[in-house]
């Protein structure tokens, strides 16, 4: 008879909190910003206060959420970056990645980067923005890594991959939400214009020795 190892259990509070987050997903996707902790409650099927259980307040659902989805944008980006192809290339494979995954679930990105003042239902005093600043932080920071990983940019490698790290995100942040919003031009040739912008130092800097190449 097999024994089943410590390791291979699942701790039933860690899924029932993976299957609430599965619920909550599917609100966001239907309600964007709009989203409230009652139809989310709703959906997983429990009362609210057994989703404040779990996570304490809707800031919290909020950070588990944003967890969830900025784990799943850094791989595919750092697949992007990872492509067996010319740098110019994988620079605009991981634009392309960010854009098409904002516009793939624009409800979810709404949720994550706008406040839900603005949508009907929503509920009064969670500031989003407050909770969105970490996010890019986190992204700007694990960015700046792999720059760090993979240039050298010179006596200043270190703060210069910092200074572009979060540089970049801040422009592929703000271009995109404009982009979302408006439409103005085909993703491809949205990325190909900040490609271009990006593309002077990016070009110059020479690989890391003993790094994984950029």
């Amino acid at each position: 008879m097999e024994t089943t190892r410590q390791d291979d259990r699942v701790n039933p509070t860690e899924q029932r909190r993976r299957e609430l987050l599965e619920a909550a997903d599917r609100v966001v996707l239907r309600d964007g910003p709009g989203a409230s902790m009652n139809a989310i409650a709703a959906e997983a099927g429990i009362t609210k206060p057994i989703l404040y259980r779990h996570f304490g307040d809707k800031g919290g659902l909020y950070r588990a959420l944003a967890v969830r989805h900025t784990d799943a944008l850094l791989a595919s980006l750092r697949a992007a970056l990872d492509a067996p192809s010319e740098r110019r290339e994988r620079v605009e494979a991981t634009l392309e990645t960010y854009l098409t995954a904002i516009e793939a679930h624009p409800q979810v990105y709404r949720f994550l980067m706008h406040p839900a003042e603005d949508s009907p239902g929503s509920e009064r005093g969670f500031d989003v923005g407050q909770h969105s600043a970490p996010l890019l932080r986190r992204l700007g920071e694990e960015l700046a890594t792999v720059i760090a990983e993979r240039l050298d940019l010179g006596p200043e490698s270190d703060e210069l991959a910092r200074v572009w790290g979060h540089g970049i995100v801040g422009m592929m942040h703000a271009a995109g939400d404009w982009w979302l919003r408006e439409k103005p031009c085909a993703r491809k040739q949205l990325v190909r214009h900040l490609a271009d912008l990006l593309w002077g130092r990016l070009a110059a800097a020479g690989d890391r020795v003993g790094g994984p190449g950029f």
